[in-house]
């Protein structure tokens, strides 16, 4: 979710976990902007998977990019945009980290990657 801009905090309580993909052979842009003292905007390629947090009330608009100008697409409830879990939606091979877990003590243990095995 977005680290970037957090929902306020007295949204806490609300939030939801969303997924919205781009079916289209455009590239879009997702914005929420019904939320008070909160603003949402992302850049969704075609084929592209965006995982975001919301508040149940707050509505998407999907824009979709036109040669030098974009479109009102549509206009999506992110109550219908919800998934049940986060992990549900994202490929096996991305981990998954709890806000809540203590992070790490040495992030360079991160780097520390075996070295390649050469074939000749």
């Amino acid at each position: 979710m977005s680290i970037l801009d957090p929902l306020p905090a007295n949204l806490h309580d609300k939030i939801i976990v969303c997924s919205y993909v781009n079916a289209t052979s455009k590239i879009q842009i997702a914005r929420i902007t019904d939320v008070p003292q909160w603003y949402f905007e992302r850049v969704v390629f075609p084929g592209q998977n965006l995982i975001f947090e919301a508040i149940a009330s707050a509505h998407v608009e999907i824009h979709t990019g036109m040669m030098a100008s974009s479109i009102l697409s549509d206009t999506i409830p992110c109550v219908q945009l919800q998934v049940e879990e986060a992990s549900s939606t994202l490929p096996s091979w991305v981990p998954i980290k709890s806000l809540d877990d203590n992070p790490l003590e040495d992030p360079s243990v991160l780097l520390n990657l075996p070295e390649p095995e050469v074939v000749s």
